[in-house]
């Protein structure tokens, strides 16, 4: 349900604002990575997860590596510039055909980057062994991407619960001695200028040796917060001008990503933030998901727009 108390009357018509204005609108004009969504199923809770993953939320199902041969078979066939192709969850390596689906990417020659919290279903033995063969194979071809929301334990475990620094940790040392690249995603949550969560990250980087540039926004990503109670503006038009930013600049301009709704086929969706809107369901195929997409959500205001932020590298 898109209306909120903060946001009550916006965000209703897919073309105007709740002043009347033309509401803006993003061509899929750079196509660069898609998303698989691999299911919402989750090892842990978090606090403020944006698809609601858990335990028992499977709302998405696994995605298997028969759905992902299929779309990477339709994308040989359209002439588009895809170098990426991304999974996400929930945990992704909760689901067991993950390595799998990731080899299928990177032997088509594309990059792989993978959103993971490194935790228990990554440190499997069956999933570590597919992994080392992966990255002696392919190299910086595939990228694992960590959630670790800040760089004190303190402030990660009071979202992700107490002892998670210490098990994440314990992931991304073993991706460090397995020679795996690694990236890390965090919060932007605890009132720090960016250079200070910056400035934390690297002393952490450095204390462990791990090869994560802190200073690259594509490398140690800082996502802003998404809460749907908090009052956002609506973008016109008429905002690309006023913020000095351009359609080309907003994720959906260069992203899409192929969810499994629970008891339904495959379809793609305009947004990574998005896979339960159906206002932002493309259809079942990538060509079809080809269409410009209207910014109908407060999340398209306050993380894509406003936040700059893109879920992609």
């Amino acid at each position: 349900m898109k209306d909120t108390i903060s946001n009550a009357g916006k965000f209703q018509n897919a073309d105007i604002t709740a002043d009347g204005s033309a509401r803006a609108r993003v061509a899929f004009s750079d196509p660069q990575t898609i998303w698989f969504n691999t299911g919402t199923l989750c090892n842990i809770t978090c606090v403020n997860c944006y698809i609601d993953s858990s335990p028992t939320n499977d709302a998405l199902e696994y995605i298997g590596v028969d759905d992902v041969r299929g779309y990477l078979e339709e994308l040989d066939g359209l002439a588009w510039s895809v170098r990426e192709i991304a999974f996400t969850g929930g945990e992704p390596f909760m689901n067991p055909q993950m390595c799998a689906m990731a080899r299928e990417a990177l032997s088509r020659g594309y990059e792989v980057l993978i959103l993971t919290n490194a935790m228990l279903p990554m440190m499997r033995p069956n999933v570590q062994a597919d992994l080392a063969a992966l990255c002696a194979e392919f190299g910086d071809k595939l990228t694992l991407r960590v959630s670790l929301d800040h760089w004190s334990q303190a402030a990660h475990d009071e979202m992700r619960g107490a002892g998670s620094y210490e098990r994440t940790l314990k992931g991304m040392d073993w991706l460090r001695g397995a020679g795996v690249k690694m990236a890390v995603a965090a919060r932007s949550l605890w009132h720090e200028t960016d250079a200070e969560t910056r400035a934390g990250f690297a002393k952490m980087f450095a204390a462990h040796s791990y090869n994560i540039d802190a200073q690259d926004p594509a490398i140690t990503v800082i996502f802003p917060e998404m809460d749907e109670t908090v009052e956002v503006p609506e973008i016109t038009t008429a905002c690309w001008g006023i913020l000095d930013k351009t359609p080309e600049s907003v994720m959906c301009a260069s992203s899409r990503m192929v969810v499994k709704r629970k008891g339904c086929a495959p379809s793609v969706v305009a947004c990574t933030l998005l896979p339960y809107d159906l206002e932002f369901d493309l259809g079942p195929t990538l060509e079809g998901a080809s269409r410009d997409v209207a910014l109908n959500h407060p999340h398209c205001a306050k993380f894509c727009v406003l936040g700059g932020a893109s879920c992609s590298a």
